[in-house]
């Protein structure tokens, strides 16, 4: 539902996005552990819902809405004139504006999402194929699905019809969209917001008068006008959604004759449009389209789920008897907890003939679109044409799925891409996709099955998709579908052993009952036709038993291979697992090896610096040794030249004494004395140069010059 604040074109998107994401991170008020900010699917509102006063509406504000305006197009329907609602029922759009606004399960339709497979167009389940029909639109929307396809040419700009045909300025003249608050406010609701103190019911009841206000009360141009206004808000808000705040207006050429507008199949382009959505990438955060439908398909399809509650049994159409169950869990992990889900879920849990006893006098809309049920068309929606390919969903009819060949996305004239704002080219769909035309107008190509199980199916189905159906972080060890395979052949083996039980129950209450009409041997003889009536009957029972026994054998044959298989795929995920344990026990060894290498390396360069560091102080021991040599030779030849000289001066004093007593001069002695040493000295120098080896610092001692002589005529007096 949408507020008068937001921003139009596409820069208020832009910014309406941003503040989504911010918003995204706190959601919820859960009290369990948080779990990463998921990327969000859908676009945010935060104006209240509409609903019943008895129950709650809507998600909380924090939570993520859908970009629908369900509550500002039901206040304006309110506020028509009784002629125009009138016309509305005429069109076939009465019991589509009737539904009331149902709260969008973002989680469940963005795990839906991601198992959507764009080639086939259809959802792939552990299970099969799966995939909303016609059938599903017309009975849970309340759109027409016959009728004339909705196409035609699109053009580059829709200025001239805008302003034509609604009265409308655009600004952007190159382009398929129309400002919302723009076509809101001519229609009288210039604000969607509610003002401060305003209650929800006061809320709608102002806006339905501001609606009535501003509508024409006789029917005219202006009454038209009013009606192609709300028209374009209906199928362009709600019917084809776009992504973005602006409304798509690629309708009004059809819109111009409003006398013709319900001879158009409005549910068919509304399912068209919604498989187109499903195919753009799970990343974006935006999203097209009319996903209420989706949400309760997968409520009615997969009630295991759990993700709907039934509110009221016998309303129509379908959509009303639906409320969300809140879940107040991250996003992501109710996304991750769907998927494990749907990877868990039995085969006998998925209701494939949901609406088998519905009261179909009720729907008038439905007996109309019966003739295109149960049949592969393809569906158009202006530039957007994809096919329906129902011939996957046999089991949807009441049939068994026969293996078919699976379809691919070869098609040259698909338009290149998925976009509808910007330049469009001008193109007659019309012309281009004729082929396909012809089939709608053919009413498609009826869907039959002659299988009598859905073996073949599921045997092609594994082959064909593989462990691919799995989305979940619980899911089975099955790459190549074994299992999924002897699952679902065990599913169709003990639909049919139900079948026959039931056959072979009919025919023995049968056979009692003809029993019971014979009475005996002796009405027999009175009336033989009875008598082989019972034989028959008998026969019959007998063969449905013989051929309910081969089929209780058979079942428990493929549940014992279904048991040898699943221990099988264990044992092979084991044996891969195995290798890489020993790849990665093995280089664990070599990283240990390396250590120890790296270890022995660093000791190794200590020893080798230990050693050159040795080798070093070896040869400084060595200097040091020798200068000590020289040291101790220095220090010997000083003590023998101190003995030297102690001889000499004791031989002075000796001389001296003699030469008193014997009148020598003691010049002369002296004189002798000194020459004598010097000579001593140089001869102990020369000696001591030519023992000391080259280089050393020991070398030749400079002589001292002799002691001068004394004067003569001086001496000691006797």
């Amino acid at each position: 539902m949408e507020g008068d604040g937001d921003q139009g074109g596409e820069d208020g998107g832009r910014r309406q996005k941003r503040m989504i994401r911010r918003r995204q991170a706190g959601e919820g008020t859960s009290t369990a552990a948080q779990d990463p900010p998921p990327v969000v699917p859908m676009e945010e509102e935060v104006t209240p819902a509409v609903g019943d006063d008895d129950e709650p509406v809507g998600p909380k504000k924090t939570e993520l809405r859908s970009r629908l305006g369900w509550a500002v197009i039901r206040a304006i329907y309110d506020g028509l004139p009784d002629f125009q609602v009138r016309r509305l029922e005429g069109m076939g759009f009465e019991p589509f504006l009737r539904l009331e606004e149902l709260a969008l399960d973002v989680a469940l339709i963005q795990a839906l999402k991601e198992r959507w497979d764009p080639e086939c167009h259809a959802f792939l389940f552990p299970w099969g194929h799966m995939v909303p029909t016609l059938e599903d639109v017309v009975r849970i929307t309340g759109l027409r699905v016959d009728g004339q396809a909705v196409t035609g040419t699109t053009y580059t700009s829709y200025q001239e019809p805008v302003e034509r045909l609604l009265g409308l300025e655009v600004r952007g003249e190159r382009s398929s969209l129309v400002q919302r608050t723009a076509l809101q406010a001519s229609l009288g609701v210039a604000s969607a917001r509610p003002q401060t103190g305003e209650g929800q019911a006061e809320h709608m009841e102002r806006m339905t008068d501001d609606a009535r206000a501003a509508m024409a009360e006789e029917e005219g141009e202006a009454a038209d006008r009013d009606l192609r206004r709300f028209l374009t808000l209906v199928i362009g808000k709600l019917i084809l959604g776009t992504k973005g705040d602006p409304v798509g207006c690629r309708c009004l050429p059809l819109l111009k004759d409003l006398s013709s507008v319900g001879n158009y199949a409005w549910g068919a382009a509304l399912l068209a449009h919604l498989f187109d959505s499903l195919g753009t990438s799970s990343r974006e955060t935006g999203v097209a389209g009319f996903f209420p439908l989706l949400q309760v398909w997968a409520y009615y399809h997969l009630p295991s789920l759990g993700r709907g509650v039934a509110r009221r049994r016998s309303t129509v159409p379908l959509l009303q008897r639906w409320q969300f169950c809140r879940d107040e869990r991250s996003l992501r992990r109710q996304v991750t907890m769907i998927h494990d889900a749907l990877d868990t879920t039995p085969f006998g849990h998925v209701q494939w003939t949901p609406y088998v006893g519905e009261n179909d006098a009720a729907q008038p809309w439905v007996e109309r679109g019966r003739p295109y049920f149960g049949r592969d068309i393809w569906l158009h929606c202006f530039n957007t044409v994809v096919p329906l390919h129902h011939r996957l969903v046999a089991r949807t009819l009441g049939l068994h799925q026969a293996a078919v060949e699976f379809p691919s996305r070869q098609r040259s004239w698909e338009r290149p891409g998925r976009s509808f704002r910007g330049i469009q080219q001008v193109t007659d769909w019309t012309v281009r996709v004729r082929e396909q035309l012809d089939d709608w107008e053919r009413r498609g190509t009826e869907v039959v099955s002659e299988a009598t199980s859905d073996e073949d199916y599921f045997w092609a189905y594994a082959r064909k998709y593989g462990a691919q159906v799995y989305k979940g972080s619980r899911r089975p060890l099955d790459p190549e579908g074994r299992i999924t395979s002897l699952e679902g052949i065990l599913h169709s083996t003990i639909q049919q052993c139900d079948n026959l039980q039931a056959v072979v129950d009919q025919l023995r209450a049968e056979l009692d009952g003809a029993r019971q009409m014979v009475g005996g041997a002796s009405s027999s003889r009175e009336d033989p036709g009875r008598s082989v009536l019972e034989g028959q009957l008998a026969a019959a029972v007998t063969r449905a038993e013989d051929a309910l026994g081969q089929l209780r054998e058979r079942e428990q044959e493929l549940r014992t291979a279904l048991a040898r298989t699943t221990t099988l795929e264990t044992e092979m995920a084991e044996l891969r697992l195995r290798p890489e344990a020993a790849e990665v026990a093995r280089w664990r060894q070599e990283v240990e090896a390396a250590a120890r290498w790296q270890q022995e390396a660093v000791e190794a360069t200590r020893w080798r610096q230990e050693a050159e560091e040795a080798v070093r102080l070896r040869a400084k021991a060595r200097d040091l040794r020798t200068q000590l040599g020289e040291e101790r030779h220095r220090s010997d030849m000083l003590r023998s030249e101190m003995r030297g000289l102690e001889r000499a001066l004791a031989l002075v004093r000796r001389s001296r004494s003699t030469a008193s007593r014997s009148g020598i001069p003691s010049g002369s002695a002296g004189h002798y004395l000194t020459s004598s040493s010097g000579r001593r000295r140089n001869e102990e120098e020369a000696r001591r140069r030519e023992r000391a080896p080259e280089g050393s610092e020991t070398g030749p001692r400079v002589m001292a010059p002799p002691s001068p002589r004394p004067p003569e005529g001086t001496g000691e007096s006797g």
